[in-house]
Order: structure tokens, then C-alpha cells, then sequence
């Protein structure tokens, strides 16, 4: 056998192995991808960062929370969905009803994300550090790959800090340090994601390449320096830093020859793979489907169930204004046993034969617009945010908006965010707990969803093992 295919099945095996465990019980291989030496080759070093996407695209939607289902997940712990009466998986219950806990009552429900992100972490910091030290690589697929993993890092970190509050900030592969870390304060954290996503532009091709790192492909699969763009102004717009999200967002949305807002009546959807609003998308590996969204929120005739377990809420429903778009577009319905039920149709391909033709979208240009009619409300640039907030407007055949100050354009943009992005990466969960919202909103929508809503429940729990093991951090106050 070529002793370089040899190395990528033994890079694979060990992947496979690594991302099914929790992050404080990776211990350190014995045949680590470092010692293995597949930072010696280009093609097993790119293999390294495209098995992270792999595994991204692997994880589960409905039954358990995992990297790709924060769609879901977060959508229950939000305002977004309704969970039908008789599901009796606990762990959707807990998200949905606001009452999640940390394993210290046995079943665990809130800390699997931890548990999904940390091995990412892993993952990229081992890749960062066989890259740095790699000194038979190509130039440009030793930067390109470089990028890709500090990007990783980053995009894990963001996730993490927004679902836990302070957290471990993790740095090496070194098991023995990372299982004693403290938890870092949320500043620091979104410190070291602005550092990385620096890192990654100078880092990153402009360019999107195929799985060689290196060939230029029509494939938006593989980050490029405008998804880390992507990523810091959403980052700058969440630490407050109303400038730099801004500027950001502009030097993305000025690249007009890659990106464009796509029209409803174009042939090309938005969830499209590939689609002109496509930043960074994540290509299914899973034989017979195109996306696990379409796959899990597309009712059958036959109404919500166990399978199928959600719908949309009423007032996520009732957002919409009269003649939006979004809402023919982006949600369809089904009537059973008298009552009819609306599920997120923003993904429509649901069949195991159908050709692939949608990619899971993680960054779109649609949010880099609201992201910069945020920040220039934020800085009383009034007439500019009115016309960022209008270019979706327009796009969903709307009128432009009649918010003409900062608070009702604040209002207006929040609102359009959620009729936007709703049931997208838990969107408008971390939206109602930055804009400082989440109480006022949950403490009404949560007792109808069976809990209480305490103001500590905008945060999930850390895992009960990880706080015992590890005396250097403290669980989150409510759990």
C-alpha cells in the first residue's frame, strides 16, 4: 500500500475515535497525528481540517445535541418552535421547557454541546500545532490549512462562550493542561476568537478551494478569508464594538463578483449549495441526504410525532408581516386531525433518492447586512442602517421600514432577525439574551411551554463530570 494513503486511513481511524469522546477524557494517542507525521504531506495534512467538517456534518439533529443541531436545540430553548405534546425524549423536553440540568441527577441535558465543541478544540489546537511545526509542506496549503484551524477554533469558541458564559480557554493539546484549566472570562474568550479570526483572514485564501487546500473551486465549503470576516463582524457585534463590526460587514458585502442577496424568484435558492448568498456551507456526507434540517422540520401528511417532533410557534408566526415573503418561501404547513401546523421550509429537498442540491448554510450575506444596520443604528448613522434593513426588506417584499430613530430601529432590526434567521444556528437565542430581551420574552413563553423561567436559565450547565474532575472550574449559578 502507498505508505501516504496509509497515513490518511490511520489519520482517519483516529479522528473517528477522538471526536466520539468527551473532551477532558481525550487522553494523548500513542500514535498522535503529529508522530504519525501526516504534517509531512499535503494531502494528509488537508485531510486533517476536512475530517473536522466531516464530523460536523455527521452529528446528530433531533435525539441529541450536537455541533449542527444548535439549529434545533437553541430553536427549543428560544421562541421558535412548539415541541408536540406527546414527545417523550427527556432531553428535547429540557431544552424546550427551560429546565435542563447537569448530569448530576443522572440524565444529562445541556451540557452535550460542551461535550461536542471541546473535541473540536482538541482537534484544532493538535492541527495548529503539527501545522506551526511542519516544515515540509507547501507554502500556500501550510497557510491555507493554518487558517482553516484557527478558524475552527474560533467559530468552537463563539459557540461555546455563548452557550456557557466564561469557559476553559484551551490552547495546546496537551490533555494534562487542558483537564485542570479554569474557566476564562468571557472577555478573554472573545479575545483570543478575535486574535484567531485575524489570523485566519491574513491566513486564508480569498479564494474558496477544494479538498487539496489549494484548487480553486465553485465549492463554498471550505472556509475562505470571508467566512473568518463573517464570523469577526458577528464577534464585534456581540462584544459592543459597533466600528469594526461595521467595517467588517462592508469589506464583505463589498465583495460583489462573489456574494449577492438572492431574489425569491430567482431559479437558485437561498439554501442552494453554492448560492451567491452562501458564505461558508457544509456539504452532507450522509448517503441519501441532502440536510438534516430539511430531513427533520418537513412534516409528513400526517402531522408532528416522535420523528418529527416540532413545529412553529405562534408567535414566531405572527411576526411576519402581511405580504413577507419569507413566510410563502421559508415555511410550509400540513393539516391533520383537523389542525394545521407550520414547519421551517427553508431547506425543501427531504427525499433519500433526490439528486444533492442543497448544503447546510452556516454564514450568509443576509446577516452581514442586518449585522451593519445594527451597528450603524448603534452609532446613529440613521439613514445607513435604514438602507442595509431595507435591502432585506425589499428582498422579502416589503416596504422600507418607518423606523426613523435608534430605538425603533434597534426594534426593527431585532425583529427582522427573527423573521429572518429563524430556526438558523440558534440565532435568535443568542439574539434575545445580547440585546439583554431574554427575560422579559422567556419569562412569558417559557410556563407555556411547561417550566419556569428563572434568569439563570440563559446559560446551560456544564457537565457535572468535568466540574468534579476539574476543581479549577465552578458550575454555572441554577444547576
Amino acid at each position: 500500500m502507498n505508505p501516504k494513503y496509509f497515513l490518511l486511513i490511520l489519520l482517519l481511524t483516529f479522528v473517528n475515535i477522538t471526536s466520539c469522546r468527551k473532551y477532558i477524557e481525550v487522553d494523548a494517542p500513542k500514535n498522535s497525528t503529529n508522530s504519525i507525521n501526516v504534517y509531512s504531506d499535503n494531502t494528509t495534512a488537508a485531510a486533517v481540517l476536512t475530517g473536522i467538517y466531516t464530523s460536523l456534518s455527521l452529528n446528530t439533529f433531533t435525539s441529541s445535541p450536537s455541533f449542527n443541531s444548535l439549529s434545533f436545540f437553541a430553536g427549543l430553548s428560544a421562541d421558535e418552535f412548539t415541541l408536540y405534546s406527546s414527545v417523550v425524549n427527556l432531553v428535547q423536553i429540557s431544552y424546550y421547557s427551560n429546565t435542563l440540568n447537569s448530569g448530576a441527577s443522572g440524565t444529562a441535558a445541556g451540557p452535550e454541546f460542551w461535550n461536542t465543541a471541546y473535541p473540536i478544540v482538541y482537534r484544532a489546537n493538535s492541527a495548529i500545532e503539527g501545522l506551526s511545526n511542519s516544515s515540509q509542506l507547501s507554502d500556500n496549503v501550510k497557510q491555507q490549512l493554518l487558517g482553516e484551524a484557527k478558524f475552527i477554533r474560533a467559530l468552537s469558541y463563539f459557540y461555546l462562550t455563548n452557550l456557557y458564559g466564561d469557559v476553559p480557554l484551551t490552547l495546546t493539546s496537551d490533555v494534562t493542561v487542558n483537564a485542570s484549566s479554569p474557566r476564562s472570562p468571557k472577555q478573554d474568550v472573545y479575545q483570543q476568537i478575535i486574535t484567531d479570526l485575524k489570523d485566519a483572514q491574513q491566513l486564508l485564501s480569498s479564494n474558496y478551494v477544494g479538498s487539496d487546500a489549494i484548487t480553486a473551486t465553485t465549492e463554498r465549503t471550505r472556509p475562505n478569508k470571508w467566512v473568518a470576516t463573517a464570523l469577526l463582524s458577528r464577534v464585534y457585534l456581540y462584544n459592543k464594538d459597533w466600528q469594526n463590526a461595521e467595517d467588517q460587514a462592508t469589506s464583505l458585502i463589498s465583495q460583489q463578483s462573489i456574494y449577492d442577496t438572492v431574489s425569491f424568484s430567482s431559479s437558485i435558492k437561498v439554501f442552494d449549495k453554492n448560492s451567491k448568498e452562501a458564505i461558508w456551507q457544509l456539504q452532507p456526507v450522509k448517503t441519501g441526504q441532502n440536510t438534516p434540517d430539511a430531513i427533520s422540520f418537513i412534516l409528513p401528511s400526517s402531522g408532528p410525532g416522535p420523528t418529527f417532533p416540532v413545529y412553529l410557534r405562534d408567535t414566531l408566526l405572527a411576526a411576519f408581516e402581511f405580504g413577507d415573503k419569507r413566510k410563502t418561501n421559508w415555511t410550509s404547513s400540513v393539516t391533520a386531525s383537523g389542525k394545521t401546523y407550520y414547519y421551517p421550509y427553508k431547506y425543501k429537498v427531504n427525499s433519500s433518492t433526490a439528486p444533492l442540491t442543497e448544503y447546510v448554510m452556516v454564514f450568509r450575506l443576509a446577516e452581514q447586512y442586518l449585522i451593519r444596520a445594527e451597528a450603524r443604528a448603534l452609532q446613529n448613522k440613521i439613514a445607513d442602517a435604514q438602507t442595509d434593513l431595507n435591502v432585506i426588506r425589499k428582498r422579502a417584499g416589503l416596504s422600507t421600514t418607518n423606523a426613523n430613530d435608534q430605538p425603533s430601529l434597534l426594534a426593527a432590526i431585532l425583529h427582522e432577525r427573527q423573521v429572518e434567521l429563524f430556526s438558523e444556528w440558534g440565532h435568535r437565542w443568542f439574539d434575545l439574551k445580547r440585546t439583554d430581551n431574554v427575560d422579559a420574552v422567556m419569562s412569558g413563553i417559557t410556563p407555556k411551554k411547561g417550566g419556569t423561567w428563572e434568569t439563570t436559565d440563559k446559560l446551560y450547565p456544564l457537565p457535572v463530570t468535568d466540574v468534579q474532575r476539574n476543581i479549577n472550574i465552578e458550575q454555572n449559578q441554577g444547576y
